[in-house]
């Protein structure tokens, strides 16, 4: 059996959970498809998963994270916005930082275990 550290930094914003891994990963699933349809799919949930989590980060932050993109050929979509880039840069930072600050304490675990 293997052992790893799986971080689950959350930054709350009242009772909501403005930021966390889930959420980092939508977004950067939506960067990837311009879609929060697609974005969906590729992290398997629902669209209403997905959309609710992107209301509640939009609600969160002062700016929105993703803003719908209008019409065109394929009928419009999401993109993230500077802060919604700024959001999985600064998440992913804190998460190696965090990560890195408790290595030694969380080896000390491990060699610990059976």
């Amino acid at each position: 059996m293997s052992t790893r550290v799986q971080f689950r930094l959350r930054i709350l914003h009242g009772d909501d959970i403005a930021v966390g891994p889930g959420k980092v990963d939508l977004l950067e699933a939506i960067r990837a498809t311009g879609s929060i349809t697609a974005a969906a799919r590729s992290l398997g949930m629902s669209y209403r998963r997905a959309w609710l989590l992107v209301d509640t980060m939009n609600r969160c932050f002062r700016t929105p994270v993703v803003e719908a993109e209008a019409g065109g050929k394929r009928g419009g979509g999401s993109v993230l916005t500077a802060l919604g880039e700024e959001v999985i840069a600064r998440y992913r930072v804190a998460e190696h930082k965090a990560e890195a600050a408790a290595r030694s304490e969380l080896e000390a675990l491990i060699r610990r275990m059976g």
